[in-house]
């Protein structure tokens, strides 16, 4: 069985996504997880996770910050909060927030989440003999290395199939920084809009923005596999992700529901190429105009990613 994994902005995003029958709403605060498109309070997370219960869904919590002494110890005050409002799983890339959890006896079962790090079925492997259920694969891992990869893993690995793709994090206040020096008050968060050029392509716009956990810079692109899905499922991918962060309110949603037909066609034999046309060119449409969309490191060739 697909599931699809989708990012919420809101309470009412995400009790629409799972009524259009998403799997999995993942959702955190921001003092504990990366890139959310929204950091909820402990009220919103427990109606959120009420919600999908009854509706047959699940929650993941995103717990994969990167995490120095003043925060790890803060770790447990919130995996006590999540197993007691039944959390179904949590991602991590800590290995600190392992022996909390084995420390303080708070275990909750856990997707690796270590970001570009997550490129090989053995280190994949290494952490589902550690109690990891599932793991999240590197952006930039390509196709030809996920056939390799996917069958020999031991736990389901998630890949992302739309939504945006960081290639760099700081743990240094980047672009606060940059505005003390020029002294000059400026907002830095994700609402902002702000990006950077490498110089002389002009061309380039990489998103970037500050948070509690530093600065994020993002590719050019946003990814877009929806013509993908026939292969990613025939080598045995089996959890789709769905990035929100720059694809706000409802078009989130029409967008996600595109994967759910696609899911539904590829279910009951009936995907096909038009199919797979018809359902990019409606994801295209809904996609934010200032945003271009491309498959990332999806079909490059392996010696080509370094």
């Amino acid at each position: 069985m697909i599931e699809l994994i989708a990012t919420a902005e809101s309470v009412a995003q995400a009790k629409e996504l799972v009524d259009c029958g998403i799997n999995i709403i993942y959702i955190g605060e921001d003092e504990y997880g990366l890139r959310l498109p929204y950091s909820f309070s402990r009220e919103e997370q427990r109606e959120i996770i009420a919600y999908a219960h009854e509706k047959g869904a699940q929650v993941s919590a995103a717990v994969n910050a990167i995490f120095h002494n003043d925060r790890i110890n803060e770790v447990a005050e919130y995996l006590a909060f999540l197993r007691e409002a039944e959390v179904d799983t949590i991602t991590l890339g800590d290995p600190g927030v392992v022996q909390v959890m084995r420390e303080q006896d708070l275990f909750i079962p856990y997707r690796y989440d270590a970001q570009v790090m997550v490129t090989s079925s053995g280190q994949i492997n290494f952490w589902a003999k550690r109690g990891a259920v599932g793991s999240v694969l590197a952006r930039e891992v390509p196709f030809e290395e996920m056939k390799k990869l996917i069958p020999g893993a031991l736990v389901p690995v998630e890949v992302l199939v739309y939504g945006a793709t960081c290639i760099h994090q700081s743990k240094r206040n980047l672009l606060g920084n940059y505005f003390n020096f020029i002294e000059k008050e400026e907002a830095v968060d994700k609402e902002r809009g702000l990006f950077i050029s490498e110089p002389k392509k002009v061309d380039s716009h990489y998103s970037i923005y500050q948070d509690r956990n530093g600065t994020h810079i993002f590719a050019n692109n946003d990814l877009d596999l929806l013509p993908h899905l026939g292969e990613l499922t025939a080598i045995g991918v089996s959890q789709w992700m769905l990035d929100g962060l720059f694809t706000p309110g409802e078009n989130f949603v029409a967008i996600a529901k595109l994967f759910v037909e696609a899911r539904e066609a590829l279910a009951e034999g009936t995907w096909t190429e038009a199919l797979a046309e018809r359902l990019d060119a409606a994801l295209h449409a809904l996609h934010p105009a200032n945003r271009e969309l491309d498959t990332g490191f999806y079909s490059k060739d392996p010696n080509e990613v370094v």
